[in-house]
């Protein structure tokens, strides 16, 4: 296992905001979290976030590309998902317990150590949205903060 990283570690994916987008973004944040020493119960997590805010960006926007943004640490991983499409921030859905979809932001919600939405500016990432998550790493040492 590599060793955590002494400062923050930065990587940025752009990727076509097609069906197999979330594979690639996923697998790249795991791969990424590996090679700076993490768990797999860390990159296990990572996962399925990624995978929930990357297909919500193919299929509720009209993006030809989609941004990843990784900052890896040694307490854990921030990632965020650009659009270039300027409407509204996500919302967290109102979903009926026996629907199809609409769970993706409650799993980001309750499995985040903490997450947010909103615009993502002009640059350098176009002028759409940002959904981003944090994960700590449980067996990282605490940091004051």
């Amino acid at each position: 296992m590599h060793a955590k990283p002494a400062v923050p570690q930065n990587y940025h994916l752009t990727a076509p905001a097609s069906l197999i987008a979330p594979r690639i973004c996923r697998d790249t944040v795991a791969l990424l979290l590996a090679a700076n020493g993490h768990t797999a119960n860390l990159a296990d997590t990572a996962r399925i976030l990624v995978s929930e805010v990357v297909t919500n960006a193919v299929v509720h926007t009209a993006t030809p590309t989609l941004h990843l943004q990784t900052s890896v640490t040694a307490d854990g991983v921030r990632v965020s998902v650009y659009d270039d499409v300027p409407a509204r921030a996500p919302m967290t859905p109102v979903t009926a317990t026996d629907g199809e979809g609409g769970r993706g932001l409650r799993l980001v919600q309750a499995l985040a150590h903490d997450w947010g939405a909103g615009h993502a500016g002009q640059a350098p990432f176009g002028y759409g949205k940002r959904v981003w998550f944090e994960l700590r790493d449980p067996t990282a040492p605490a940091s004051p903060r």
